[in-house]
């Protein structure tokens, strides 16, 4: 074998290297958009990307928009798995989900889609977060500013309940749900209506494990749990019992389901109650009124 043949296989193989050791991979720092690019060079910015060991790349066409605007996101993978799609996240500056998808993957390993800022999930100004996820440790994210709509400091919460709830109970706006958790404690949590989700604040010393069990009235058709705002594979759904296993540090667990009470459930309940009782006590004062009297 010569030396050239020697050096090829060399290069060979150090390649082969570093593409299996690109599996194991945390948050990238990828540009936030490519402004000004066609589709064609925003697709070779992201294929350039790669050539750094970063199995997946995610990007827009812009930084800023309006709220009524198209955003155009594009990505790219290495070490494409065939069938295995990407999934697109976008979290808004009050950190609630404000929409989840699923795309194809193309031969190339590029990925494309387009996102409207139109709505009421998009309304607040502020920073959205487009995260791509494609398998386990394999993910990225790109940030864009919204801006002329609603300001993130004016909006305020309603306190809706002060019900108290029982030992091992968390008050999530006026609703008990029961938990156990370990490595960490409980701060609170809220019914997030928009994204049909129940979001548990944690403060995690360790690793650890939070059970939840939401009753059906709650919430319903639990099909994903976020652990600071990223998708956990780390779970164990039975009914609407919730295991989730997360690391030490952290600070918020998410729960989204098919359906979810309204906000004010707890009010509307005491509405429909009295409404009852009024109806009772009207029927009952009719029916004394028209018998005879002797």
């Amino acid at each position: 074998m010569n030396n050239r043949t020697t050096f090829a296989l060399l290069a060979f193989l150090t390649a082969v290297g570093t593409l299996s050791a690109s599996t194991a991979f945390a948050e990238s720092e990828l540009p936030n958009g490519c402004v000004g690019c066609t589709m064609n060079e925003a697709k070779q910015a992201a294929a350039e990307l790669l050539q750094h060991d970063l199995p997946v790349s995610v990007m827009t066409d812009k930084t800023g928009y309006g709220h009524d605007e198209m955003i155009m996101v594009y990505g790219q993978v290495a070490n494409v798995a065939s069938g295995f799609p990407v999934t697109i996240t976008v979290v808004s500056p009050l950190n609630s989900i404000v929409t989840i998808d699923q795309l194809e993957v193309a031969d190339d390993g590029s990925f494309e889609t387009s996102l409207s800022t139109a709505g009421s999930l998009w309304k607040y100004d502020g920073t959205y977060i487009i995260k791509a996820n494609y398998g386990n440790d394999r993910n990225a994210q790109a940030k864009v500013e919204l801006t002329g709509g609603v300001a993130y400091e004016t909006i305020e919460r309603v306190e809706v309940s002060n019900t108290q709830c029982g030992t091992n109970q968390i008050n999530a706006d006026g609703n008990c749900i029961p938990f156990s958790i370990s490595g960490g404690e409980v701060t609170s949590a809220t019914i997030n209506t928009k994204d049909n989700s129940i979001v548990v604040n944690i403060d995690s010393q360790d690793d650890g494990t939070i059970t939840l069990s939401p009753s059906n009235s709650i919430i319903k058709g639990v099909f994903m749990v976020l652990v600071d705002g990223e998708q956990s594979d780390d779970v164990e759904i039975d009914s609407n019992s919730i295991k989730v296993m997360f690391p030490a540090g952290t600070e918020q667990i998410e729960v989204i389901g098919t359906y979810v009470i309204p906000e004010f459930g707890a009010i509307a309940a005491m509405i429909l109650a009295v409404a009852i009782i009024s109806i009772i006590a009207v029927s009952a004062r009719s029916k004394l009124s028209i018998m005879p009297r002797y």
